[in-house]
């Protein structure tokens, strides 16, 4: 498992890091975001509730604190608090492609470049329901919001040599044949079994997407993640809290937890080394895809079909331009 120590630390007097990260204030984005800020960043973390949000700023400032104070080593302590990064807040909330343009546009505003975009934010195997803007609630959370957020900050990328790490999962693999973004209904019953379809295409989508935008723009490392079974995530409180069957999902979610899950921390080390490690080159690297503990692995012949990844990125750019998004 990779020693996020072995990576990169960045000095913020000198070197002006800045990343982006979707979702960065819980789970496993919770830890992307400390070793990020405590390897010198300026992070933005975006997400929609403030109080939520800028609580876990003050508890990753804190935990920051207290890891540095426990080197055992009085010079390497005061070398890392040196190089602390920064917080900051932006509002951004998925469900509402208009929040999504206003949170690149203050990004945009605030920073002059972004070194490193994580696509981090996601849901899963929820009831269906469709958003204000017309998607699935799914597809848009997982996929198409990260999209438009991605082109929006894709200048500021440019300027640097940036890096988009998306994170998609291992359930894409459910996606056995290619459906098609908009012709596939998927309101059909039982919900919960095709609920899991549905969160399987979002995710096939999202690696379709990287795969595009590095054939696009070769000048930006283009990346998807899965970050492994993290079961220790409120992604799964929809089924421990449905009544009888509940506790029969909790069961099942605590035992393959216990044997194939992986720690919210551990989860983000994929993550953590797609963003900063410096063995990556975009001649070698870009569009690949990543798993646990950042162990480079090969995705789905669906997601990896660039005729379908094209068809993906088509009906996207399409349903965005016609509610109005210049992508």
């Amino acid at each position: 498992m990779l020693n996020p120590d072995e990576l990169p630390y960045f000095d913020p007097r000198q070197d002006d890091k800045i990343a982006v990260i979707t979702g960065g204030h819980s789970g496993l984005g919770y830890f992307t975001t400390l070793h990020l800020y405590m390897h010198g960043f300026t992070v933005y973390v975006l997400g929609r509730n403030s109080h939520k949000v800028n609580t876990a700023l003050r508890a990753i400032r804190a935990e920051a604190q207290e890891r540095t104070d426990a080197l055992p080593n009085a010079a390497l302590r005061d070398s890392r608090r040196e190089h602390f990064g920064s917080l900051r807040y932006v509002h951004l909330d998925l469900l509402d492609l208009r929040s999504v343009a206003r949170a690149a546009g203050r990004v945009a505003k605030s920073a002059g470049h972004v070194d490193v975009l994580v696509n981090n934010a996601g849901v899963m195997g929820i009831p269906y329901a469709t958003t204000r803007d017309g998607f699935e609630v799914q597809l848009q959370t997982n996929y198409v919001a990260h999209f438009l957020l991605t082109l929006r900050l894709l200048p500021l990328l440019q300027r640097c040599q940036g890096r988009v790490v998306s994170l998609s999962s291992l359930g894409h693999l459910l996606e056995f044949r290619y459906w098609p973004l908009g012709t596939t209904r998927w309101d059909r019953w039982p919900d919960f079994v095709f609920t899991w379809f549905r969160y399987a295409v979002s995710k096939t989508a999202v690696i379709q997407c990287s795969k595009m935008l590095a054939i696009k723009h070769p000048d930006v490392l283009f990346i998807s993640v899965h970050p492994g079974l993290v079961m220790n995530t409120n992604l799964f409180s929809y089924w421990t809290r449905l009544p009888l069957v509940g506790i029969f999902f909790w069961v099942l979610f605590q035992v393959i937890g216990f044997f194939f899950g992986v720690s919210n921390e551990q989860g983000s080390l994929a993550t953590l080394k797609c963003a900063l490690s410096p063995e990556l080159s975009l001649d070698a690297d870009n569009g690949k895809y990543y798993t646990t503990g950042g162990a480079e692995s090969k995705s789905s012949y669906i997601a990896n079909n660039l005729d379908d990844a094209a068809s993906t990125w088509i009906w996207t750019v399409h349903q965005l331009r016609d509610r109005g998004y210049d992508v």
